[in-house]
């Protein structure tokens, strides 16, 4: 099951549609050549193919793809080889509101690649076509696991399984952000740490903070932020396993913001040890936990 919460949408009542609403933009200016047509070209191929390509067997509507977005800073063109980073980042709706809550984002700094202007882009779960297709589908399926996670306790694993197969096939050709020598904030890591017992923590923590959490502060704000302060609870677990984990970080990078927001309005729960143990877990953000009131 996916999408418990409207998982009446997905009985094939309609034809298959695409699973992203991703954008894509591409800043060139560090290379002093962003007026080139090439730019404009890749930005169109990227989102037809984030945008068009199926990516799984489930029936998604217009209005239930999953928004996403592709900024790519291009550092550098050498003939058709670019030199870059790009920021993934994802969002999903909260149940009965109009609120957006992010669930991914995430800065690649080891991502290059090759790229002929017009040169058709199609991915292949079998074989590896370019470094540029493969590190799309890789976040593509990143982006699908982490979105189904947040509605069903491990429902992303299927969706990590196919970034690994291209994460196992990317690598036999390339080493860069691929391989366990690619350090200790790459494509494998994220991976792999998404996949490994030793953090199913993490899977827990997806799950509650929405489903238990976000998901119900409609109805009861004050009992929502408690669910969310006792899911934030399971990293401290993951810290005990793993000081400064790669995942925390992750999750940090995408949510400190809104758990500061969060916690600093509305209805006062009893959160007397949420404040240190955040410190703790993530203390590169101190500056938002500063501004939770206890």
């Amino acid at each position: 099951m996916y999408k418990l919460v409207v998982l009446f949408l997905f009985c094939g009542l309609g034809l298959s549609a695409q699973e992203l609403n991703c954008s894509v933009i591409i800043n060139a200016e560090q290379t002093g050549q962003s007026n080139l047509q090439v730019f404009r070209t890749l930005k169109t191929e990227l989102t037809e193919f984030m945008n068009n390509t199926t990516w799984t067997n489930l029936n998604f509507k217009q209005q239930e793809r999953i928004d996403c977005s592709l900024v790519i800073l291009v550092s550098n063109i050498d003939s058709d080889s670019f030199t870059a980073s790009i920021q993934v980042q994802s969002s999903r709706p909260v149940y009965n509101s109009t609120y957006s809550t992010p669930i991914f984002n995430f800065n690649d700094k080891q991502f290059s690649f090759r790229y002929t202007e017009f040169q058709p882009l199609n991915y292949n779960p079998n074989t590896f076509d370019s470094n540029l297709i493969s590190v799309l589908a890789f976040y593509a399926y990143t982006i699908i696991g982490l979105d189904a996670g947040s509605y069903e306790l491990n429902g992303g694993e299927p969706y990590f399984e196919e970034a690994k197969q291209i994460v196992n096939t990317a690598q036999q050709q390339v080493s860069d952000g691929w391989s366990a020598q690619s350090g200790t904030q790459s494509r494998f890591r994220l991976n792999q740490d998404l996949l490994s017992p030793n953090f199913r923590e993490f899977s827990d923590v997806l799950y509650a903070y929405h489903r238990n959490g976000l998901d119900y502060m409609a109805d009861n704000p004050r009992e929502a932020k408690q669910g969310i302060a006792v899911s934030l609870e399971l990293f401290n677990q993951m810290y005990l396993n793993r000081p400064n984990n790669f995942l925390s970080r992750v999750f940090f990078d995408t949510k400190a913001d809104e758990i500061a927001k969060m916690f600093s309005s509305g209805p006062q729960v009893n959160i007397s040890n949420l404040v240190s143990m955040l410190n703790k877990v993530a203390p590169t953000k101190s500056s938002s936990w500063q501004q939770i009131k206890l």
